[in-house]
C-alpha cells in the first residue's frame, strides 16, 4: 500500500522578505559553488597526485617484478651451478676415495712384503751373527793353539839356538885363543910386547 501524501500548508510570505531570502540564497549558492569548485580543484589535484603516485607505484612494481625475475633467474643459475659443482666434487671425491683405497690396499701389500723380508733379514742376520760368533770362537781357539805351538816352537828354537851359540862360542873361544896366541907370538918375534900395543 502506497504511503500517504502529506499535504503542505502554504503560507503567504512577505515579498520583500522573499527577495532578501532569494538574494541570501543566491549568495549562499555562489559561496557553495566556490567552495565546491575549490573542493573539486582539490579533488582533481588529489586525483592527479594519486594517479601520478599510482603510475609511479606501477612503474616501481614493474621494476621490482623485473628485479625479482632477474633474482629468481640468478637464483636458478646459481642453484644449477652449485648443483653441477656439487656433482663434480662428489664425482672427484668418489674417484679420490677409490684411488686412495687402492693405494692403501697396495701399501698394505707392500708393508706385508716388507715385514716378511724384514723377518727373513732378521733371521739371516741372527744366523750370520751365530756363524760369526762360531767362527770367532773357532779362530780364537785356533789362535790359542797356534800361540801355544809358537811358544813351544820359540822355546825349542831358543833352546836350540842357545845350545848352538854355546857350541859356537866354545869354538870361537878356542879359535880366538889360538889366534891370539899366534899374533902374540908374531909380535914377540918382531920384538913387540902385546900389552904395550
Amino acid at each position: 500500500m502506497p504511503p500517504k501524501k502529506k499535504t503542505k500548508k502554504t503560507t503567504k510570505k512577505n515579498p520583500e522578505k522573499s527577495e532578501n531570502d532569494l538574494e541570501a540564497k543566491y549568495k549562499r549558492s555562489i559561496l557553495d559553488i566556490a567552495i565546491l569548485q575549490d573542493h573539486i580543484a582539490l579533488q582533481c589535484e588529489s586525483i592527479i597526485k594519486v594517479q601520478s603516485d599510482r603510475s609511479d607505484l606501477r612503474r616501481r612494481m614493474r621494476d621490482m617484478e623485473q628485479k625479482l625475475q632477474h633474482e629468481r633467474q640468478d637464483h636458478r643459475d646459481i642453484n644449477s651451478d652449485l648443483s653441477r659443482q656439487y656433482k663434480t666434487m662428489q664425482t672427484e671425491l668418489t674417484k679420490k676415495v677409490k684411488r686412495l683405497e687402492e693405494e692403501v690396499s697396495q701399501l698394505k701389500g707392500e708393508l706385508a712384503l716388507c715385514q716378511e723380508e724384514l723377518s727373513k733379514e732378521k733371521l739371516e742376520r741372527e744366523q750370520m751373527e751365530h756363524d760369526k760368533d762360531a767362527t770367532i770362537s773357532n779362530l780364537q781357539h785356533k789362535l790359542e793353539n797356534m800361540e801355544t805351538d809358537y811358544v813351544k816352537v820359540l822355546h825349542e828354537t831358543l833352546d836350540s839356538l842357545t845350545s848352538q851359540l854355546s857350541v859356537a862360542r866354545e869354538g870361537w873361544e878356542d879359535k880366538s885363543t889360538a889366534l891370539h896366541q899366534t899374533y902374540k907370538e908374531l909380535l914377540s918375534e918382531f920384538g913387540l910386547n902385546a900389552l904395550d900395543i
